[in-house]
């Protein structure tokens, strides 16, 4: 599986290409150095959607390693989980 960024410029200018570059495997579209989006095909969006994955599952996946995986804090307080 290949990784593909580009800008979002470049996706504008050559979507038709994009598309096949996803076949291969994720495009991260960047703006401003940014990843912002990301296209897949069909049958990998599939993949990714069906069934109960788990995160770190889907994070050890090859080609993940260089997603660079940010947890925000929240500022909300927290809430008591409802066990009914």
């Amino acid at each position: 599986m290949s990784i593909t960024t580009i800008s979002s410029s470049e996706f504008q200018q050559n979507a038709s290409e994009t598309m096949k570059a996803a076949n291969l495997g994720p495009v991260f579209i960047a703006e401003k150095g940014w990843p912002t989006h990301v296209l897949l095909s069909i049958e990998e969006y599939q993949r990714l959607t069906i069934g109960d994955q788990k995160m770190s599952d889907l994070l050890s996946m090859p080609g993940t390693e260089d997603i660079e995986f940010v947890i925000v804090p929240s500022r909300e307080p927290a809430q008591g989980a409802d066990f009914s």
